[in-house]
């Protein structure tokens, strides 16, 4: 069953360099033409509009005189360190003519990963919507590192929009959707109900042209949103219109613009989102038998079914979760570090008491904190009975 709201209210819009800027840096002309549409969502026809920005690296570059694409970290964090500032006071400056105040907020996948920081980001992004404010989103490339970073402002959107709960997240690019040839435009893929591994295997290069269309990170984002219930729409930046028209076609059911993706059955919790898509692991358990069932049926996981540990990790990180055949099962928030747990797995608990006079909680990992992967379209077994809407 596909899960679309009858009215869209809040959309979440990826903003690619390629939308905004070329060789001379921001192309404002470029850069009016999203305004006015956004414009018209806004005061038109009442919707909340988040933006997510490329462009820093492509302003910044301009500024600095460099007659090259950067390539060190050290190039390309400068010219964010000075793009940054250029691409907002752009926005604000052709949105400030439609009398509308534009925010600057950057990220980093750290602020994410920190519950604190992901809620309290949450709260200034929607006290910002309930003040008629644009929040302007960009990853913090003056301080990213590989390990801190989204990879691609696709994924941040997707982030986003699943942090807001919006009705739509948009991205837009320089090819008129999902391709499965770049070199053949009636090859375009308007609809797509599930990111199935032979769509995945196109994005990564393995087979076909898709690859080269940065569509890999693309499919990234369409899980989270497609986990979160939301629709997720590809479209043409260089066409005209194209947003204002694709908002129109989506909320009459009409999917010919661009490639939209469309969620189905029951949307993840909003914690177990975070769970998901935000956290990094820190470390690997394999499962026997008995308990890969049992987390199939929505049960927590105890010692006594874990057959080994790899990693090191404290409480109340990530981690991977694997049957005896190596396959993924979830992935969850543990309750003991490695060290400890590697003390009681295989154990019932009353064993555990018989050698160990503190012991934690009897469940390694709680089921409101797992993420079952094997679930269809990585959703929450329909019998794991928890409805979980904490933030």
């Amino acid at each position: 069953m596909i899960f679309l709201k009858n009215t869209i209210n809040k959309i979440v819009i990826k903003v690619g360099s390629s939308s905004i800027a070329d060789e001379n840096g921001i192309n404002v002309g470029k850069m009016n033409k999203i305004v006015e549409q956004v414009t018209d969502l806004k005061f038109k026809r009442k919707k909340d509009i988040i933006i997510v920005s490329s462009g820093a690296i492509a302003a910044g570059r301009s500024e600095l005189g460099y007659s090259y694409k950067p390539y060190s970290v050290a190039e390309k964090q400068a010219c964010a360190a000075v793009g940054q500032g250029v691409l907002i006071s752009k926005y604000r400056d052709l949105f400030a003519v439609k009398n509308i105040k534009v925010a600057q907020i950057l990220l980093t996948a750290d602020d994410f990963s920190n519950r604190q920081r992901y809620l309290n980001a949450y709260n200034t992004m929607n006290a910002l919507l309930e003040n008629d404010v644009i929040p302007i989103v960009n990853e913090n490339d003056t301080i990213t590192t590989d390990e801190i970073k989204f990879g691609d402002n696709d994924v941040l959107s997707a982030q986003v929009a699943s942090l807001l709960e919006a009705d739509l997240s948009i991205i837009l690019s320089d090819i008129p959707g999902l391709l499965k040839d770049l070199g053949n435009p009636k090859s375009l893929i308007n609809i797509v109900e599930e990111v199935t591994p032979e769509l995945e295997n196109l994005a990564n290069g393995k087979s076909g042209k898709l690859g080269t269309g940065g569509m890999s990170s693309k499919l990234k984002a369409a899980k989270i949103s497609i986990a979160s219930g939301i629709p997720l729409t590809i479209l043409p930046s260089y066409e005209e219109g194209i947003i204002t028209k694709a908002v129109d076609n989506i909320e009459n059911r009409q999917f010919n613009l661009g490639t939209t993706f469309l969620p189905k059955g029951k949307r993840m919790s909003k914690r177990k989102r975070w769970i998901q898509f935000s956290l990094k692991p820190k470390g690997k358990l394999i499962v026997d038998n008995g308990a890969h069932e049992a987390l199939l049926k929505g049960k927590s996981l105890l010692a006594v079914g874990i057959i080994s540990v790899s990693g090191s990790f404290s409480v109340g990180d990530l981690v991977l979760i694997s049957n005896k055949k190596g396959e993924s099962i979830g992935k969850g928030l543990i309750n003991y570090s490695s060290e400890e747990l590697k003390e009681i797995i295989g154990k019932k608990t009353n064993e555990i008491l018989t050698f160990k006079e503190n012991v934690g909680p009897e469940e390694v990992i709680h089921r409101d904190n797992l993420v079952i992967m094997e679930a269809t379209e990585g959703f929450e077994p329909s019998n794991s009975g928890f409805a979980d809407r904490r933030l």
